[in-house]
């Protein structure tokens, strides 16, 4: 029998946070990833502070920057590879009004670190933006494709990646740790995003799942170094390329593309830029959100040595680093979590 402190079962952007966090604390784990899930790799990858629809503060905003930067910083310099872009977010406005409610809203408190009060008026060839544009501060994007490929090979080479489908009826749980066949952990973290649904410890969580659809397309004439984010995000990658998204779609759990959610996006697009593009690549996922739009941390209620992080939704980048800790803190060292988060927020069914 292999002894280790950790199984985590999924790797995307919640099972690699809690693994490095693991890393960061000299425990020893490892994990099981049949790449089911695709979420993470197609990801638009966007940190943004602010909710641009209504111009709020995003969840605990400033916690979860301060930790992600640290975060994405120390992966990139472990697996020598940039993941981690530093780029405005410009929010494009359609009236006087859209300007005067941006302006009220950096007069708060905790919106003034991200909101700039000043108008930018760039004069991006291919969009027309008479009212000028919003900058949000402390934004970018994390590469997460790029992310997923170089940290699964950097846990293949340290032997602790299986690829492999997690049996449900193989894990065999005691007062103290669970087996797996041949396996001995002190604790198990299920962070499989919507493949909770199969998972029989957690599936009674209302984790529903949205499916986002996006577009990688090419425009030689859009010339914008920044991301332009309106009713989709237009996020530059070089080289004439653009990350083109997103759809929600909260009926429809597949991560088949459809040609409906692909004429959402052109039909979107278009209303912004006036440049021809080429679509080069079409993409789909199930994002993990929860209706009340808030993560899914912690311990079963029968067994003690079972946890789960899920539910990091649309928001996965800033979310994942955060809550991990957090849920570590909380199996350590038995440090609560916030009441919003925890699983004991939903009744047993």
């Amino acid at each position: 029998m292999i002894r280790t402190d950790y199984i985590i079962v999924g790797s995307g952007l919640a099972g690699i946070a809690f693994a490095e966090t693991l890393l960061q604390n000299d425990k020893s784990f490892v994990v099981f990833d049949n790449h089911s899930q695709n979420a993470t790799q197609i990801a638009g990858g966007l940190y943004n502070p602010v909710i641009l629809k209504r111009f709020s503060e995003v969840w605990n905003a400033k916690y979860q920057l301060e930790l992600a930067d640290v975060f994405y910083q120390r992966i990139a310099a472990k697996l020598g590879v940039s993941i981690d872009f530093k780029i405005p977010i410009y929010r494009k406005f359609f009236s006087v009004e859209e300007q005067n409610n941006w302006f009220t809203a950096s007069d708060k408190p905790n919106l003034a670190p991200f909101l700039s009060i000043k108008v930018v008026h760039n004069k991006y060839q291919a969009i027309e933006a008479p009212f000028g544009y919003g900058e949000v501060l402390h934004t970018g994007y994390v590469d997460t494709e790029s992310l997923l490929k170089h940290y699964h090979d950097y846990l293949k080479k340290s032997e602790g990646l299986f690829v492999d489908t997690f049996d449900y009826d193989k894990l065999q749980i005691t007062e103290n740790q669970v087996n797996y066949e041949n396996l001995s952990a002190n604790h198990i973290v299920f962070a499989e995003g919507f493949g909770l649904h199969q998972n029989p410890f957690f599936n009674y969580l209302p984790l529903d799942g949205t499916k986002g659809e996006l577009l990688l397309i090419k425009a030689a004439d859009l010339d914008i170094d920044v991301i332009v984010n309106t009713s989709v995000f237009i996020l530059p990658l070089g080289n004439d390329l653009f990350k083109v998204g997103a759809t929600y779609n909260w009926e429809d759990k597949t991560n088949t593309p459809t040609e409906e959610g692909k004429n959402e996006l052109i039909a979107k697009l278009k209303e912004i830029i006036t440049c021809d593009f080429e679509i080069i690549e079409h993409w789909a996922g199930v994002r993990p959100t929860v209706k009340d739009r808030r993560p899914l941390l912690g311990t079963h209620h029968l067994h003690k040595s079972i946890h789960i992080l899920n539910g990091l939704g649309t928001r996965g980048v800033m979310l994942a680093p955060a809550m991990a800790l957090d849920l570590f803190d909380y199996i350590e060292k038995k440090k609560p979590l916030d009441k919003t988060v925890d699983i004991r927020r939903f009744p047993i069914s």
